[in-house]
């Protein structure tokens, strides 16, 4: 596996979750659930993540924030905080 890809963020069932998305595949993304759901996960915590799925952001990649609601269209709806990085494939891993 070469190449960038897309890593992001995102709460679900109260808990962190850290995926990699892989396009055009039928392979199933790499992902990481954080043992909480608050506070967000540090900086720290994403990279060790990343590196245990087998990536490490780009040189020079920096967390892009991104809100959105539960139920779209819902201005009353509770808001979901998505995180993207850009990412690659850890030097001698998937190599």
């Amino acid at each position: 596996m070469a190449g960038e890809f897309t890593a992001q963020m995102s709460t679900r069932r109260g808990r962190w979750h850290l995926y990699v998305v892989l396009m055009n595949t039928t392979a199933r993304w790499p992902e990481h659930t954080f043992d909480r759901g608050g506070p967000v996960p540090t900086l720290t915590d994403r990279v060790n993540a990343l590196s245990v799925l087998g990536f490490e952001p780009v040189p020079d990649a920096e967390w892009q924030w991104t809100e959105d609601s539960e139920t779209p269209f819902d201005p009353s709806s509770p808001v979901l905080l998505i995180a993207a990085i850009r990412v690659r494939s850890r030097a001698g891993v998937g190599a």
